[in-house]
């Protein structure tokens, strides 16, 4: 008896070991046992699904303007049979026959769908008050999933959005909302698609749309840039002064080398003068006159 007992354990081990090992391959048995168990219907069911063939046989012609449905390329038709997913999962495209009163269809749209997150205020880090908006991109990969797991998975993914944006925006500060754009759009989408991907649904892209600050905030940044952009002016005009000054000493030096080049400069001087007031005339005196008729000589 005791031998017997040690074999049990030793066996009972044994297969707990053999699951643990083999987790994928349980759940594949598993879901094949609930498909199966999505075709195994009660006698109720299946008198129920008789009779339904057999008024479609006797109202033939004015039956199939109700049995027959088409999907569209970018749709697919999940259909339960009193109350049950259809072995295969989502079907389509393409032309389908349903038995009335016991099969009920839902038809998914799989082409990417956009929304906007409405804009809302939002405390950033540095207890700034920001109203932030954005679009979302996004469809659903698997239809079965977006229809049994959650009752409207486009509000559901729009409520999600909204509160993901907060979230994350809520540990920025507004130079990194302001600046980082792009950063707060890639991990808003990773954070999306984690949370809707039990949904059947696949965030594609997020982008912020606009961040809008307090009119407070707006006119102390205003006067800071203004500020900012003032002393920047001054600097160039020192600069540009400074550089001026440089190339009048170098073409002061060249001319006092040169007598005849100072008065080349008088001389065009003149014809600077006499070209815009005609009515002035002017006669030019050389420089050496003026020394010749110093006092003291």
């Amino acid at each position: 008896m005791a031998t017997t007992v040690t074999f049990k354990e030793e066996e009972t081990h044994s297969l707990n070991n053999e699951n643990r090992s083999h987790p994928n391959e349980m759940t594949k048995a598993s879901n094949t046992g609930s498909e199966d168990d999505n075709n195994d219907f009660d006698t109720c069911g299946w008198i129920l699904i008789v009779f339904s063939y057999i008024l479609v046989v006797i109202t033939f012609p004015l039956a199939a303007f109700y049995c027959i449905n088409v999907v569209q390329e970018y749709q697919r038709a999940v259909i339960f049979r009193l109350g049950r997913i259809l072995q295969g999962g989502a079907k389509g495209p393409g032309l389908f026959f349903i038995l009335p009163c016991v099969d009920t269809i839902v038809k998914v749209d799989l082409r990417t769908t956009t929304f906007n997150v409405p804009p809302h205020e939002i405390l950033t880090r540095d207890s700034v008050t920001v109203s932030v908006d954005a679009v979302i991109y996004s469809r659903i990969i698997d239809p079965v999933a977006s229809v049994t797991k959650i009752n409207n998975v486009y509000a559901a993914t729009q409520l999600l959005a909204q509160t993901t944006l907060r979230n994350i925006l809520g540990t920025k500060t507004l130079h990194d909302i302001l600046t980082d754009r792009e950063i707060i759009a890639n991990t808003m989408e990773t954070q999306l698609d984690e949370g809707t991907g039990p949904w059947g649904v696949k965030v594609e892209r997020v982008e912020i749309k606009d961040v809008r600050l307090p009119q407070s905030m707006q006119r102390s940044m205003a006067t800071e840039a203004e500020a900012s952009r003032e002393a920047r002016a001054k600097v160039i005009a020192a600069e540009g002064e400074q550089k001026a000054s440089r190339q009048l000493k170098e073409a002061a030096d060249v001319i006092a080398t040169s007598p005849i080049a100072l008065q080349l400069r008088y001389l065009q001087t003149l014809t600077q003068i006499s070209a815009e007031k005609n009515s002035t005339i002017i006669f030019p005196i050389p420089v050496e006159f003026f020394n010749a008729i110093k006092p003291g000589q």
